[in-house]
């Protein structure tokens, strides 16, 4: 479908003074979060006291104001979230951001009129994980940072819901959302709002000491390009910036949008890292794109922030966003009437004196015009006047300029009243299924050559990548069928119909599970008709994810690896779920692979597939269908515990760097009870994230 939309400018809104100057350089919405459930909770924030006022004088002024609550709910939050859509739906806000299946199903459940966004953070990055967003009721979905103009496109040609993207400020070297390495490394989870960014420490590779630390983003420059191709909202990332950055961010849209030169190197001074990137827009995935935080970079800083203060601080400058017309009639014997109507369709009108008869000069159009046009100060942008005068008639000047003031006052009364949204809590815990006593066991593995015919017999399922479930099938074409399963790729940006070719072939050879971790993948995997099996990736911590997925046809579930044991085995779940118990975890998921950038492809087979942080910890780079994951260096284990993971469904063994003889070996300590061999880790399957 082609999309013709101007762009609106999305501006981060971390603080009071950033709100005021975001809204002062003209942009179209802003981005904020209240104290309690949002993605930057190190921000200042705003309160649920303040949210309704913050609201008003936003739209008073044009702006559009979205609520952010792009976490992932734990379930003794649910009340809180409940409360928050509440305070949201009573304050008027113009949509949610969300990251929470569960959350979004709640939201539309309880307040079906409010607009929902789909964070970043969902990671979706395809026509297909689009797709499922509209079924789900959003609005508008916040495409994965990691697209190309192309992939971009692509997405707004097959979905009816806006499309935002990010056009400036941090790069996460991970996919939003299937990051966790700051949750495994400190309890601190990107997914919560609390990273502690151990990214921008020294891993080195062969190329640099910074191996997942990247620049800065700016497609600002690049702004027409993404107008043409239809995206509706260019979003500025920045929520723990200054205001200042703020000003120079949201200044630069507005002059690459109405045609005028982007000064790069001021907001290059204001905040870089080494500089920008435009390295996934363009498709140059390479070293170019990494780069740090340099002293210089701060001394530049130092530098401009004081000029950039005039940006917002200088009410003369002020950009006015409502367009308002003005209708004024002076008619002998009558008081004189002002109307105004802006541009949304509100109107008031005010009374004024009644005309004297002029004994001199009479008052013309140019004098009533000259008083009208007198908005500055104001958001009140004048786009017409109608004047009707009566012959012979005077009234002072400074009247007039009362009746506009009034009745611009008037109209911010109006414009400030909430639009509220209907609300009813309508929460009801799914119904949830028995459990098994003891988990059964399923394999993932990396590589066919990975598994033995003592592992196809005894797992419950044996998971394999569809290159390798091609192998399998070929090589092994009596095995038994039924208990495998075909793991889509997580990250999709392009190649469906290659994929969809291959999984119909290999579904045709009697496999009928697939095991998927990301919207779009489940919609490919429902669309051809396999049994769904969803993974961790999802993100799932509370009953209502779970639920929502069930929804969407998954017959079982694996649980985010954030969450706790005990919380995991207190959720509600229609269909069963387990969790992970070995395994090299995926702390990162990314699309310019470090290694690669590095060293290449080819020595990367050869054994150069590592990082190594500061302390000496190797993290293995293990390719995943046009995407890496990095491991974390130890392996979780619960071979010696799995009398505790009573109650779960199924337990995963993720096998990534393991021989075939270690594979047995290692499934045989989880059947026996037996205790790790070497260095392991339980995750966190005995903490809390926060």
């Amino acid at each position: 479908m082609e999309h013709k939309v101007l762009p609106e400018i999305l501006a981060p809104a971390g603080s009071a003074e950033a709100l005021y100057a975001a809204i002062a350089c003209g942009a179209d919405a802003v981005y904020l979060g209240i104290d309690v459930l949002n993605a930057r909770r190190g921000a200042e924030n705003f309160t649920a006291e303040n949210l309704r006022q913050t609201v008003a004088n936003a739209h008073i002024k044009g702006v559009k104001v979205y609520l952010t609550l792009n976490i992932v709910v734990l379930e003794n939050e649910i009340s809180q979230l409940m409360d928050t859509v509440k305070l949201a739906c009573e304050a008027g806000v113009d949509a949610v951001i969300v990251q929470d299946l569960g959350a979004a199903a709640l939201i539309k459940k309880c307040a079906p009129a409010l607009r929902m966004h789909a964070s970043t953070q969902m990671a979706v990055h395809n026509p297909e994980g689009a797709r499922v967003l509209e079924e789900l009721g959003f609005s508008r979905v916040v495409l994965a940072r990691e697209l190309s103009k192309e992939e971009i496109a692509a997405v707004v040609r097959f979905t009816s819901m806006e499309v935002e993207v990010f056009v400036h400020g941090a790069l996460c070297m991970c996919v939003s959302g299937q990051c966790y390495l700051s949750s495994v490394l400190g309890q601190r989870s990107g997914n919560r709002g609390l990273c502690a960014q151990p990214c921008r420490l020294s891993f080195q590779s062969a190329a640099t000491d910074y191996a997942l630390s990247l620049k800065d983003m700016s497609l600002i420059a690049r702004a027409r390009e993404l107008q043409e191709i239809g995206v509706a909202s260019l979003k500025i990332e920045g929520r723990m910036k200054r205001p200042e950055y703020v000003a120079a961010a949201v200044t630069a849209c507005r002059d690459a949008l109405e045609g005028r030169p982007v000064d790069l190197e001021r907001l290059q001074s204001v905040f870089s890292r080494s500089g920008f990137t435009d390295g996934y827009f363009s498709g140059r995935r390479d070293l170019t794109m990494f780069g740090v935080r340099h002293k210089q970079d701060v001394l530049a800083a130092a530098g401009v922030l004081g000029k950039l203060e005039n940006l917002y601080n200088e009410p003369k400058k002020h950009i006015q966003k409502v367009g308002v017309e003005f209708s004024f009639s002076m008619q002998a014997g009558k008081a004189a009437s002002l109307e105004v109507t802006d541009q949304d369709g509100n109107s008031v009108s005010v009374d004024g004196q009644t005309p004297e008869i002029a004994v001199n000069k009479p008052t013309d159009e140019a004098r009533v015009k000259a008083a009208l046009e007198k908005t500055g100060g104001t958001p009140y942008r004048v786009e017409s006047i109608r004047i009707q005068l009566g012959e012979g008639l005077m009234m002072p000047v400074s009247l007039i300029n009362a009746m506009r003031r009034d009745a611009l006052d008037r109209l911010d009364e109006i414009r400030a009243k909430p639009k509220t949204i209907q609300f009813t809590d309508r929460r009801e815990l799914p119904l949830g299924v028995l459990h098994a006593q003891r988990p059964a066991l399923r394999v993932r593995c990396a590589r066919s050559s990975q598994l033995s015919r003592y592992l196809l017999e005894q797992a419950e399922m044996v998971i394999l990548p569809v290159p390798e479930m091609e192998k399998l099938c070929k090589a092994e074409p009596l095995v038994s069928r039924e208990n495998l399963c075909v793991g889509l790729p997580r990250m999709l940006f392009s190649g469906q119909e290659q994929l969809i070719s291959r999984l119909k072939i290999l579904k045709e050879q009697g496999i009928s599970h697939a095991s998927v971790g990301n919207l779009g993948a489940l919609a490919i995997g429902k669309q051809l008709g396999f049994h769904l099996h969803g993974e961790c990736f999802f993100n799932v911590v509370n009953s209502y994810g779970a639920d929502a997925l069930a929804r969407l046809g998954l017959k079982d579930l694996e649980l985010s690896f954030e969450l706790g044991l005990t919380a995991a085995k207190r959720l509600r779940s229609p269909i069963p779920y387990g969790v992970a118990v070995y395994g090299h975890l995926p702390l990162m998921t990314v699309r310019n692979c470090p290694v690669k950038a590095a060293v290449g492809c080819q020595r990367c087979q050869g054994g150069e597939n590592k990082l190594t942080d500061r302390k000496g910890n190797d993290f293995l780079v293990n390719c995943a269908w046009g995407c890496s994951e990095i491991l974390n260096p130890v392996p979780l284990f619960m071979g010696d515990r799995m009398e505790e993971l009573s109650g779960l469904d199924f337990g995963v063994l993720r096998f990534t760097q393991e021989t075939a003889p270690e594979c047995e070996k290692i499934v045989k300590l989880y059947q026996e009870g037996g205790k790790a061999q070497g260095a392991f880790t339980r995750g966190l399957l005995y903490k809390t994230i926060y």
